[in-house]
């Protein structure tokens, strides 16, 4: 809550635990519902972090469900954001952090994910952009 919050991104935590998101995120008019899962190491042998995206009950997270799933790495520092739609009904994403060949280190601090395509018209600050292309 405090990294979306350091963005300029207003946080706010649902009352009580019925909902399948842990935040709302909002930027301008435009709401988000946030489930954020955390990882603290990597399992033995293994050279990525594996993130479970489902509850409890084994249920995976869908698009009615959610429309981000934001994943804290402990041991690294850092944050992945996902589109719901990259879940794709999977139990688990795998992250390499500084990995050139993992598809998922596009999404490695995709806070820009969240900004609306109307945000510039609203007259929103530009503190949620897109990372500078590497050089």
């Amino acid at each position: 809550m405090r990294k979306a919050a350091s963005f300029g991104l207003a946080v706010a935590k649902p009352w009580g635990e019925s909902d399948r998101y842990d935040v709302v995120v909002r930027i301008g008019k435009t709401f988000w519902r946030v489930q954020v899962k955390s990882v603290w190491a990597k399992a033995p042998g293994r050279p990525h972090y594996r993130i479970r995206t489902v509850n409890c009950g084994e249920a995976p997270y869908t698009p009615d469900e959610i429309d981000f799933f934001v994943a804290y790495i402990f041991a690294e520092d850092t944050w992945y954001i996902f589109p719901v739609e990259v879940l794709e009904n999977r139990k688990a994403l795998c992250v390499t952090p500084g990995s050139k060949k993992s598809k998922n280190e596009q999404y490695h601090e995709a806070w820009y994910l969240m900004k609306p395509a109307s945000a510039d018209s609203a007259g929103l600050t530009q503190a949620v952009t897109a990372p500078a292309a590497p050089m």
